[in-house]
């Protein structure tokens, strides 16, 4: 990643959380007009897109037509949440390869609005194997975060108040951003008093629903030296998939274990070095886990860590989703990993709110999972660096 690298000189983020009114063919307009904007660039300029199944129609077709874009290189990578960071480390990849030039990301959904509440937006399941046999029990996200949450404090001794620590991060975070959803700043005490969704997960525990997306723009470095922009460079980059290997399950650990060890070392940096994290936060457990497998604290320690305060800007040695993240800000299609690559860009930019903008920032993670922890899931991991 490092030779010839690609560089991130536009973002966007869609500043609704319910699209009343508005088509998801344009949302995603939005989102790449606001991006071209960013970055000092056009339409006529992009000839690589890349999306996932939230995009309408056919794979990237539909939305290239509607943008009209001439394109080199197109891709529809599907792995749900963390789709996206996917997308940026094969953007690098194609642009580094002489593939496209200028690569386009875009994700959206307008799902809350228009009261299609179907899960991950885009994916269908007809044909899924596993349906038949688990359909009767009706086990939902947060049934199967349970599971894990259960399991971890099993393991590890983890307790819900060290969960909620994560939670108070994030409102903490979310009170300076105009656009979050919940806003309030809550306490350990107020987050296990909410109501149980799923055991050990309460209420404020989970993720909020909304619509909206954003996008981003790479391209290469000698079209990113023309560019009036900061130049945020992609060091490292992983993936990697974890399954239920028939039967024989562990929800002690994600995939993130082996994306994350890909990126640090492509990168050739340790999690000591990151100064700001993103990381994906369906719930509050998930946080935990990634904490634990991306490298910042030891397995089963991850609760200790949120609870000593670590996750909370000017306070912790660990800045997390800094603009309230999906516990708190937004969950556009209950997809928010291009969500984490937007906050990182901007500490690494110095655009955070002042109020959480890390000192110094020069060196980010942006993880995303995609599935479910309790099942089969995706996990990417991108290491960017401010140059």
């Amino acid at each position: 990643m490092t030779s010839n690298p690609a560089h991130i000189v536009g973002i966007y983020e869609h500043p609704t959380r319910k699209a009343v009114g508005v088509s998801l063919a344009q949302l995603h307009a939005d989102v790449a007009k606001g991006a071209l904007e960013d970055a000092g660039l056009a339409l006529s300029d992009i000839d690589g897109y890349f999306c996932a199944a939230d995009a309408p129609g056919i794979g990237g077709m539909t939305i290239a037509q509607h943008l009209g874009l001439d394109l080199r290189y197109s891709e529809s990578t599907e792995t749900g949440g963390s789709s996206y960071i996917g997308h940026v480390r094969h953007a690098a990849m194609a642009i580094q390869s002489g593939k496209c030039s200028v690569a386009l990301i875009t994700c959206a959904d307008n799902q809350v609005a228009s009261r299609e509440f179907i899960g991950l937006g885009g994916v269908s399941w007809r044909g899924v194997p596993e349906v038949p046999f688990e359909d009767l029990y009706h086990t939902g996200p947060a049934a199967l975060y349970g599971l894990v949450a259960q399991r971890h404090m099993y393991e590890f001794g983890t307790t819900s108040e060290q969960l909620a620590w994560v939670k108070v991060a994030a409102s903490h975070h979310a009170q300076h951003n105009p656009n979050a959803l919940l806003q309030n700043v809550v306490t350990v005490e107020e987050v296990v008093n909410s109501p149980i969704v799923a055991s050990p997960l309460h209420r404020l525990d989970c993720c909020v629903m909304s619509d909206g997306g954003g996008a981003i723009i790479l391209t290469n470095a000698e079209i990113a030296r023309t560019l009036n922009r900061p130049l945020i460079t992609l060091k490292g980059a992983g993936e990697a998939v974890k399954h239920n290997n028939g039967g024989k399950v562990d929800l002690s650990y994600s995939a993130g274990q082996k994306s994350a060890a890909m990126a640090f070392a492509e990168a050739g940096v340790t999690p000591a070095d990151i100064k700001y994290a993103s990381l994906y936060d369906s719930f509050t457990i998930t946080v935990i886990m990634q904490l634990e497998d991306v490298g910042f604290c030891k397995k089963g320690e991850g609760g200790k860590f949120a609870a000593d305060g670590n996750l909370i800007s000017g306070v912790g040695k660990l800045p997390f989703n800094t603009d309230g993240g999906g516990l708190c800000n937004n969950h556009p299609g209950n997809r928010g990993g291009i969500t984490k690559l937007l906050e990182a860009v901007r500490q690494l930019r110095g655009e955070a709110h002042p109020a959480v903008q890390v000192k110094d920032c020069d060196l980010a993670v942006a993880h995303g999972t995609g599935g479910s922890l309790a099942g089969y899931h995706g996990s990417a991991t991108a290491i960017l660096e401010r140059n």
